[in-house]
């Protein structure tokens, strides 16, 4: 099974990136995944169900402890046909 995840971290802070947004987009992008796109209001990730639920575990653990307040996500099953 594939997954697609998108999240958001909160505080947002538009002058510069806020630690715990700093800390989850290293553990995305360091992880197993397929594909990867990092952006100022939102981030995308995309890989085998195994890989994406343990980056969310770690992005998850490590945002809170650095500071986030909140943690917007959504995964999504992945058709054969989708990308």
């Amino acid at each position: 099974m594939r997954l697609r995840v998108e999240f958001t971290t909160e505080p947002f802070d538009l002058d510069e990136a806020p630690a715990h947004a700093v800390v989850a987009r290293e553990v995305i992008q360091s992880a197993e995944l397929d594909a990867v796109d990092v952006g100022p209001f939102g981030n995308t990730a995309e890989g085998g169900a195994d890989e994406v639920l343990t980056a969310v575990d770690g992005l998850l653990r490590r945002a809170l402890a650095s500071g986030a307040t909140r943690v917007s996500l959504q995964v999504n099953v992945v058709g054969e046909g989708e990308r």
